[in-house]
């Protein structure tokens, strides 16, 4: 996989402001106003930014938290997880692994056969349908 390599500005020209606060910068969108949190349709979900894809529809499940959530992503390549120690607590950061984009965070209170929820942000992510 090729890396993806562009100046901020590069990036806040392509992507919609939301996407670039929680992408590029780190932001979290509210819960329950993503596109994604409760959408149902079949295919895969890639980068917002490089268009890697990183999750598979048949992974997704109503984590009842109010973002995208997944037990696993595509491979264990596509994404990289990284310590968060930010707001005061311990948690896991997920970023791309081609463009280094925040993503979300990856918790251990998923579902089998995993038991991880990769809580995902809609802005950083786009969905392509199964049947494109």
């Amino acid at each position: 996989m090729k890396k993806t390599y562009k100046t901020e500005e590069e990036w806040r020209k392509e992507l919609s402001d939301e996407s670039f606060e929680v992408a590029r910068l780190g932001g979290t969108e509210r819960p329950f106003t993503g596109k994604y949190w409760d959408f149902k349709k079949r295919g895969s979900y890639k980068c917002i930014c490089c268009g890697t894809v990183l999750f598979e529809s048949d992974t997704k499940f109503d984590a009842g938290c109010g973002w995208p959530s997944f037990f696993q992503p595509k491979n264990k390549e596509v994404i990289k997880e990284l310590p968060d120690y930010s707001l005061l607590m311990s948690r896991t950061e997920v970023r791309c692994s081609n463009c280094d984009a925040h993503l979300g965070h990856v918790f251990n209170d998923g579902p089998n056969p995993t038991g991880l929820r990769y809580c995902i942000n809609s802005v950083s992510i786009d969905f392509k349908d199964e049947k494109n």
